[in-house]
């Protein structure tokens, strides 16, 4: 069974050392990922509505898995704290790194089409979530416009975000890669209000190789290159990006 597959309210249960939150009750309205999450744009009385709706917000710790292909898809997860991958298991059994999902995102939408989850999600460090549970979230969208746009540019996001990967994968060299990497994190992180230069990468050197269809001594390498070249510092797994601009041109030399 997975970390967390469920929650209070949908019949599923919930791993022993994962413990749904329930007091100090967090509510939509007051968490600092509002605008970035579902609740964007939603009057008090919704907001409230979408409130009551949250199953549960539950810890999930570092390299536990918060649901599995096959699993039956009860709802979504957004992010309060921390960071996931998303993965696939090729047929020799590797693992192929397909997605890097941070605070104020959602993870579950590959699970609509089929009722099934479609891959698996495992926490980078230790984090939150919050449960969506699928069909009395259906049900307020109908009533709820505002909301039923907010799923619908989820939904539109979390496509754009899997054609721009396939872009990368597809006509970029090993050094543009890298650099479309860790400028769209920093993109991100901006977008969340954190800094644009400072990144802490949770994923490993090999998880990045994988994310990016490169070998993990070409990651390392770039990275020491592109340190070479004054265009970041590494240190560990903290990045500050010195010349954003110059990563850019990095981008723009084919």
């Amino acid at each position: 069974m997975s970390a967390v597959a469920g929650g209070k309210g949908t019949g599923v249960p919930v791993s022993p050392n994962i413990i749904p939150f329930h007091e100090p009750k967090t509510h939509c309205g007051s968490c600092t990922l509002q605008e970035l999450c579902v609740p964007f744009g939603l009057d008090p009385a919704a907001m409230r509505r979408l409130d009551e709706l949250i199953s549960y917000r539950a810890p999930v710790k570092k390299r536990e898995t918060l649901y599995r292909p096959g699993e039956t898809f009860n709802g979504l997860f957004a992010i309060r704290l921390g960071s996931f991958k998303t993965l696939l298991l090729t047929e020799d059994g590797r693992e192929q790194i397909i997605g890097y999902r941070i605070a104020g995102e959602i993870l579950g939408l590959d699970g609509i089409g089929s009722d099934r989850y479609t891959c698996e999600v495992v926490a980078l460090e230790d984090s939150q979530v919050c449960f969506l549970p699928f069909k009395e979230l259906d049900q307020l969208a109908l009533e709820v416009p505002p909301l039923r746009r907010n799923l619908f540019r989820l939904m539109s996001r979390d496509l754009c975000r899997d054609q721009d990967m396939m872009l990368l994968l597809g006509s970029r060299s090993a050094e543009e890669r890298l650099a479309l990497f860790l400028l769209n994190l920093a993109e991100r992180y901006q977008t969340r209000g954190y800094s644009a230069r400072e990144l802490v990468l949770r994923m490993t050197r090999e998880e990045i190789a994988s994310f990016l269809g490169l070998k993990l001594e070409t990651v390392s390498r770039l990275f020491s290159s592109l340190q070479e070249e004054g265009l970041i510092q590494v240190q560990g797994r903290a990045i500050k990006l010195l010349d954003p601009w110059g990563l850019k041109q990095v981008v723009e030399r084919s």
